[in-house]
């Protein structure tokens, strides 16, 4: 009898243990997502700047972990930020919160992943005046979270006009960022910009057919410029769609939103070649992603020396620069990337 009892305590330990994991697990992707954007857990920021940042955050951190783990910032579009919550309800980032993608940062097993608001108050969508506030909701955010943040593996990406704070904030920062990964940036920086960022990563993603960042005179010329400048062009990637759809195949609302390929890491459903999307490097090859290596194993390899420091004032932004959604300075500008634009055209054809 007291070895029964004891077989059947031991069948009840593995049972419990099996179905109660230890920590904030992440979940598997067969229960959708819903269930795993409801892991992220609210946060705020100190005030910068007259403003404070406040934001959502996933931890992979368990009980007694000691696991240096990356972080990536993720920065919502226009629209996306009215509301808490809206940064992760609106796009498909906590599919990276998932078992199965948080396993793919390596070495790690995870990463912690934060997704700031702008609140949009005053219809501010990210500008100048949100970099300060931000880097120090991030900085405040490592010391919080200091026993399990990796400095080294510290990663910045967004969409649309968060694609813009993506491009912003690296430039601002460059020490910070181990890499950056714009997805249809509605700004283009400045050669003088780019210049700040020549050492880092990127990571660009984008539509030919986007109906509000044009691929052709906004996007693709700055990806140009970009690996030109660029000291690591062979690091650097650019993934072009022709048609935006799901992981499923099945078409977005709207050719703007790539956002929705690097939430599913660039891999379809079945983990096959995402719809309608080729990348390449910055010195022009060619690239072929092969399950399970997408994005989130690229962010992976890319390290920096950052020590910690925290951040002063805006960086290599100024407040007073006005960045907005025009990409071109004059209007002369305009024809001179048109003209460039139809000059690439021609060369392909």
């Amino acid at each position: 009898m007291k070895n029964i009892k004891r077989i059947l305590a031991i069948l009840l330990a593995v049972t419990l243990i099996a179905a109660y994991p230890a920590g904030a697990s992440a979940l598997s992707l067969e229960g959708g997502i819903e269930p795993i954007k409801e892991q992220f857990v609210s946060g705020e920021g100190p005030v910068a700047g007259d403003y404070s940042i406040d934001y959502r955050y996933f931890s992979p951190v368990k009980e007694n972990d000691t696991t240096k783990y990356p972080l990536v910032v993720w920065l919502h579009g226009m629209g996306d930020g009215k509301e808490d919550g809206t940064q992760v309800a609106k796009s498909n980032i906590a599919y990276w919160a998932s078992d199965e993608f948080q396993s793919r940062f390596e070495p790690s097993g995870g990463a912690f992943i934060l997704a700031a608001r702008s609140r949009e108050e005053n219809n501010n969508f990210w500008g100048n005046d949100l970099v300060e506030p931000l880097r120090a909701a991030i900085d405040d955010f490592i010391e919080k979270n200091k026993a399990n943040i990796d400095l080294s593996r510290i990663y910045v990406g967004g969409y649309s006009m968060g694609g813009k704070m993506t491009y912003k904030m690296a430039i601002a920062y460059p020490e910070l960022f181990a890499a950056a990964f714009p997805i249809c940036p509605a700004w283009s920086p400045s050669d003088e910009m780019l210049e700040k960022i020549a050492d880092m990563p990127i990571w660009l993603t984008s539509s030919r057919r986007d109906p509000l960042v044009n691929y052709y005179l906004a996007v693709s010329p700055t990806w140009d410029r970009l690996v030109e400048i660029s000291n690591v062009p062979e690091k650097c990637r650019f993934s072009t769609l022709t048609k935006v759809c799901y992981e499923d195949g099945k078409a977005t609302s709207s050719s703007h939103h790539a956002w929705f390929a690097v939430n599913h890491d660039l891999f379809s459903a079945e983990n096959g070649d995402y719809p309608y999307m080729t990348t390449v490097n910055g010195v022009g090859e060619n690239v072929k992603l092969e399950y399970p290596d997408g994005m989130i194993s690229w962010l992976s390899a890319q390290t920096s020396d950052y020590d910690g420091a925290k951040g002063v004032g805006s960086g290599n932004v100024s407040v007073d620069d006005s960045t907005s959604m025009i990409y071109v300075d004059s209007f002369f500008g305009f024809f001179e990337l048109l003209f460039n634009a139809v000059l690439k055209l021609l060369r392909i054809k």
